[in-house]
């Protein structure tokens, strides 16, 4: 059975009420602009900052946690790429016509979160180095998981979908790299 086949199911209606739901509160002009910028990070913005940083920070430590992120960077997007191309699930605005884009998404495809897969994997890796980081770097990632959601990018699926696959491949780096 194709993975295509397991996702193009009808959605929940609590799913799809919830898609709504958060889509809605995109309306909202100051929510939007927040949710819009924190996206526009998650496009990788705050990620490269951090991999630049730390090596200044924390010298050749800070290197070495740098590489390790931008590792898994490289594996979660040939992860994410490979998904999409292979399930090929439509955009919630682009099978619901209730639903609005509040922002033109960088692909054509949905399933699953690219930003989402990135930012958690991204968060776990921080961490895992940085303890101290969570703070800051938890409260982002759920950001933007959530924006993609409320910008009518991803069904809550599509985000729940690339946290686990995010938390399999960074805690298997962590495993691998020590």
């Amino acid at each position: 059975m194709r993975l295509l086949t397991l996702l193009d199911w009808p959605l929940t209606v609590r799913e799809l009420r919830l898609c709504l739901s958060m889509n809605r509160m995109g309306d909202q002009a100051s929510v939007r602009r927040l949710f819009m910028l924190v996206s526009r990070l998650g496009d990788g913005v705050a990620w490269y900052a951090l991999m630049l940083l730390l090596p200044v920070v924390d010298g050749r430590a800070g290197a070495r946690a740098s590489l390790h992120l931008a590792l898994v960077g490289i594996v979660a997007l040939l992860i994410y790429r490979s998904l999409k191309r292979y399930t090929r699930r439509p955009r919630p605005f682009a099978r619901h016509l209730s639903i609005t884009a509040h922002i033109a998404p960088l692909d054509e495809f949905s399933f699953p979160s690219g930003h989402t897969l990135h930012a958690v994997s991204f968060t776990l890796v921080a961490t895992h180095h940085y303890p101290t980081l969570a703070l800051l770097l938890w409260p982002f990632a759920l950001l933007i998981a959530a924006s993609r959601v409320v910008l009518g990018l991803h069904y809550p699926s599509d985000v729940l979908a690339a946290a686990v696959i995010a938390i399999v491949l960074a805690q298997s780096s962590i495993f691998l790299m020590g």
